[in-house]
């Protein structure tokens, strides 16, 4: 299992727009439609061991946050060809499989993972309600086979920060799992 460390994109950028169609409900999803207090973009994908690792902590973060105003979204970005066990049909299934309460998205021409220099599955992004990004990195100090809890610590730390009117800390360590699977 090969592992790719996230990019570390300088904080204060501007997320960038997208819109992508939900493979849940089928509708498309613009970021700059969306309001939030906070919004948690996170790149992922069905078949990734660190995904799978935490997919039930995305879950838990997506509905603990949710009713706080914090905008959560998936987005995969993986080639289909090569991995179709991360196409848009096994994506709606994993959503309910997993208990995803916020929109799974479909990143066909990997445009949007490029935009974000998103490096990796898991990749994490807070931003603000400005849509500046305050928090790039990892969920917690977990990864399949290190044996420590996951708990979400570093990702829900940052979204507590800003629901406070507080800065996250500045101490941000890098996610960490399979490398996105370009075309």
């Amino acid at each position: 299992m090969a592992a790719t460390e996230s990019t570390m994109v300088e904080l204060g950028t501007k997320a960038p727009d997208f819109a992508l169609p939900d493979t849940v409900s089928g509708k498309t999803v613009r970021l700059a439609d969306l309001q939030g207090k906070a919004f948690l973009i996170m790149f992922i994908c069905n078949h990734c061991p660190f995904v799978v690792h935490v997919r039930d902590e995305l879950a838990r973060i997506g509905r603990d946050y949710a009713p706080k105003g914090v905008m959560c979204i998936a987005i995969s970005s993986n080639d289909v060809a090569n991995y179709p066990q991360d196409g848009p049909d096994r994506m709606k299934q994993e959503a309910k499989a997993a208990g995803y309460t916020f929109p799974y998205l479909y990143d066909e021409t990997q445009e949007v993972a490029r935009a974000y220099s998103a490096a990796c599955t898991p990749d994490f992004y807070v931003f603000d309600s400005g849509k500046k990004l305050v928090y790039r990195g990892q969920l917690d100090d977990s990864r399949p086979g290190n044996n420590k809890p996951v708990t979400g610590k570093d990702i829900r730390a940052a979204l507590d920060a800003l629901l406070a009117g507080k800065k996250p800390s500045d101490n941000q360590k890098p996610s960490i799992g399979c490398n996105i699977k370009w075309k």
